[in-house]
């Protein structure tokens, strides 16, 4: 398949454990999503990428691929949604979908990281990726008028969000076992 994932070797990843494990991420300003995702990477082994970085051939290499980056208006950063706009279409790649969001924490619910995440899952899901989990948490916001007040959530993620997202990551793996 030009440009795809090989069938055969889509095939032989379905209902199989997670052996290998991809990360792709964008987060820049104070890094927030980054300590979301290193806290992920421990539990499932998984290497961290930019989405320039990503080799789109070589993905089907992994049983696993997590999306996220900060939130931008309600949704992911502009380079993962072009990312999933240029993947093939496939059948039952499994994936995960993760970010921080910089709105005030008592407002931040499964219900509202789900909601940031639905043009990315919209996209990914419509080229037959299966999203297996959700993850969002808050993260320090200095953004505008806020840099003035030394912003919202200073300290988030904190060690509480890390252990949730690290609780979260082995949640995946319960789903699916390797035998690590």
């Amino acid at each position: 398949m030009e440009g795809g994932w090989p069938k055969e070797k889509e095939a032989i990843l379905v209902g199989k454990p997670i052996q290998r494990s991809l990360l792709v991420l964008c987060s820049y300003h104070h890094r927030n999503t980054e300590k979301v995702a290193q806290a992920m990477a421990k539990v499932l082994h998984a290497e961290i990428i930019s989405p320039k970085e990503v080799r789109i051939r070589e993905l089907h290499m992994y049983d696993l691929v997590g999306f996220g980056s900060g939130i931008y208006d309600g949704k992911h950063h502009k380079s993962i949604l072009d990312l999933a706009e240029r993947l093939p279409n496939v059948e039952c790649k499994k994936v995960f979908l993760f970010s921080t969001c910089g709105i005030p924490a008592f407002g931040m619910t499964q219900e509202v990281a789900e909601g940031n995440h639905k043009q990315l899952r919209d996209i990914l899901v419509s080229k037959g990726y299966e999203v297996v989990g959700e993850y969002g948490c808050v993260g320090w916001n200095t953004n505008s008028f806020l840099k003035l007040f030394g912003g919202l959530n200073k300290g988030r993620p904190g060690p509480q969000d890390l252990e949730d997202a690290a609780g979260f990551a082995k949640s995946l793996l319960e789903q699916h076992p390797s035998g690590r």
